[in-house]
């Protein structure tokens, strides 16, 4: 760990602006979870006849909008790790809250994203034999799950702000 006497007033400056940026972005994001999940997901999620407001151009078309925010938020949260890796507590916790991330970031990929592309293609062509009924209640059952999974990752970013500005002070 850095001893404070040692820590420049920039260095900490710099790791307090990427930690509250990230968790801005974060928190900016779970609402944006949290309207998606309560409002548009239980309305297509209703019939296979509202899956068309999955489709691009005919519905509203999220896509583009969930790309640039991760991507952004993800860039910020890398870089609030590389500002904060002389702060022992806060790098350990900031990289255990970013495996937890990743993570949840592979399920959506590898779960999430190819429902919702099936969905908008059941969307184009008609209902298939499958049973959208408990595949589409799954689907949003686990997003329930992984969007609490999201407000909990950016809860634990609270107490790392805490520790940064704490430093300023105590130092």
């Amino acid at each position: 760990m850095i001893k404070m006497e040692e820590m420049t007033t920039t260095y900490l400056t710099r790791a307090e602006l990427w930690l509250s940026i990230t968790t801005l972005l974060y928190f900016l994001m779970n609402g944006a979870q949290i309207f998606e999940t309560l409002v548009f997901v239980p309305k297509w999620a209703a019939s296979p006849q509202n899956f068309a407001l999955l489709l691009d151009g005919r519905g509203v078309s999220l896509k583009t909008f969930w790309i640039i925010f991760h991507s952004v938020h993800e860039v910020a949260f890398i870089l609030a790790i590389v500002f904060c890796w002389k702060l022992d507590p806060v790098r350990n916790g900031l990289l255990i809250l970013f495996a937890v991330h990743v993570a949840v970031r592979i399920w959506t990929l590898a779960f999430f994203a190819p429902n919702i592309i099936a969905f908008q293609k059941i969307a184009e062509t008609g209902p298939s034999t499958v049973d959208l009924v408990s595949r589409t209640a799954r689907w949003q059952l686990l997003n329930y799950v992984r969007v609490a999974i999201f407000i909990a990752v950016s809860i634990g970013m609270i107490p790392l702000c805490i520790r940064v500005f704490g430093m300023r002070i105590s130092g």
